[in-house]
Formats: structure tokens, C-alpha cells, sequence
């Protein structure tokens, strides 16, 4: 070994990662980056929880208000296999949740199945319940635990093969969230790669002074990028998917739960 330096081997997920980047830089994705008001949303939730004394996951709130827009947009809910669309019925949104797998922080995909007709109580459920999830092994999440045993040489045909099969669109679906910088001080947005139709990346949330006529007020930005597989999704109904869910989020009216 070199003076200096020293190396370890590669985990079994940064395997994963690289074969992942390598088949999604092959889309053609467009991306677009915004703000969305989430101070009432954020002002519903504080409120349940000093009524309560439960935290509610403000990712599920988004996939909620997500579900409901992908909804309305079918076409956007669906892939393309052997020249042909395929549309899926229900709504499955898959949610990034972060693990620890012999000593290293994972990102387990997990599936929010008929997401569409799911309460944001459930969706919240679902997601806390996964994070408490003490299993040893990675997959554990969705029960495919045998996917440790894939070669390393294999694991992008696995990866490139499983973009168009349907169990697994149907399974972890083909709209996606990821939560990545929600923890931060300043404005930030993230460009990510992903094999999803739809993806949803939360960058972090700041404050920001609104002056206006009558008075000044402190809101709370969420900043958002919205990424769309530009083979299947066109730049106006992008717009206008991003439109309705971007008022969907800020109005917060699907924070309904039966806890409150």
C-alpha cells in the first residue's frame, strides 16, 4: 500500500448508487426548481403536536398532496416498455428512508402502495413505522432481502432491468421522493438521478420577511425541485402538474387525520 493513503472496499450500497447513476444518466430528465409557501401546512403540523405530543412526518404530507396531483395526470403514473406506455392503475410513491446497515447510513426506497387512497395519518404511519424497523439487512423494508446476493458485475443489468418491469413499478412504483436537505440554514436545492417518471427532491426549508401593504410577515419556503422523464412528460403539462401541486402543498388542507 501506498505511503499516506489507505482504502477500504466498497459497501454493497455504493455498489448500488454507481450502478443506479449509471443507467438514470441515460434519461432524458428535465428539471424544474422552485419555492412553495409550506408556513400553513408547518403551522397545522406544530399544531397537532403540541395537542398530541406526536410528531407527524412532513415528507408524508408531501407524498400525500403528491398521490392526490399524480391523480389527476395517469399518464404521468406509467413507463415506457418495448415502444409501448405502460400506465399504472394505483398510485405507488417510493420514499427514501435513511438506515443503518453495519455501521453506514443506507437509503431504503419504500414503497407508499395506492398512495391515492391513503389518509395522510396512514402515509405518516407507514413512514415512522419504517423508520423504526430494526432489520439487519438491506431490502428488508420491501422483502427483498436477496437482492444482497446479486454479483457486484450483475448489478447494473439488475438495475437496468428493473426499471422496466412491472412487478417492481407496481411494487415501488414509478413517482418518487427524496428528502435531502431539510436540515439546512440556507436556500437549497439539490439535482438528482433517479429512474422515476416523477421525482420529488426537498431540499431545505427557510425563513423569509414578506413585506406587503398592510404589514410584514415571516413565511416558510420549501425549496423544491420537480423532475420529470421528458420521454413521456412534455414541458406544459409539467407546468401544469407543477402549478397544482405546488397550491396543493401550500394550502394544506390534506392535513386531515384522525388524531387531532
Amino acid at each position: 500500500m501506498r505511503k499516506g493513503i489507505s482504502t477500504v472496499p466498497l459497501s454493497f450500497n455504493r455498489k448500488m448508487v454507481i450502478a443506479s447513476a449509471t443507467i438514470t444518466r441515460k434519461k432524458n430528465t428535465i428539471h424544474s426548481f422552485t419555492e412553495v409557501d409550506v408556513t400553513e401546512p408547518r403551522r397545522l403540523i406544530k399544531l397537532h403536536f403540541q395537542k398530541t405530543g406526536e410528531k407527524l412526518s412532513f415528507t408524508g404530507y408531501i407524498v400525500k398532496c403528491l398521490a392526490q396531483t399524480v391523480k389527476q395526470y395517469p399518464h404521468f403514473n406509467s413507463f415506457i416498455k418495448r415502444n409501448k406506455q405502460v400506465i399504472l392503475n394505483d398510485v405507488t410513491i417510493s420514499v427514501l428512508t435513511e438506515r443503518e446497515f453495519e455501521g453506514e447510513k443506507v437509503p431504503e426506497p419504500l414503497g407508499i402502495n395506492q398512495a391515492q387512497l391513503k389518509s395522510y395519518q396512514q402515509i405518516n404511519d407507514e413512514i415512522r413505522l419504517a423508520q423504526k424497523e430494526k432489520g439487519n439487512q438491506l431490502g428488508s423494508l420491501m422483502n427483498i432481502t436477496w437482492i444482497r446476493f446479486i454479483p457486484g458485475f450483475l448489478l447494473k443489468t439488475f438495475v437496468r432491468l428493473a426499471d422496466k418491469n412491472i412487478s417492481m413499478a407496481k411494487k415501488y412504483g414509478k413517482v418518487a421522493i427524496t428528502a435531502v436537505g431539510m436540515f439546512t440554514n440556507e436556500p437549497v436545492w439539490f439535482i438528482p438521478h433517479g429512474t422515476a417518471t416523477v421525482l420529488l427532491t426537498l431540499g431545505s426549508i427557510v425563513k423569509k420577511t414578506i413585506c406587503s401593504e398592510d404589514k410584514n410577515s415571516e413565511r416558510e419556503f420549501l425549496c423544491l425541485t420537480v423532475s420529470f422523464d421528458h420521454n413521456i412528460v412534455d414541458g406544459a403539462p409539467a407546468a401544469r402538474f407543477l402549478n397544482q401541486l405546488i397550491e396543493t402543498i401550500k394550502s394544506g388542507r390534506l392535513i386531515q387525520t384522525d388524531r387531532v
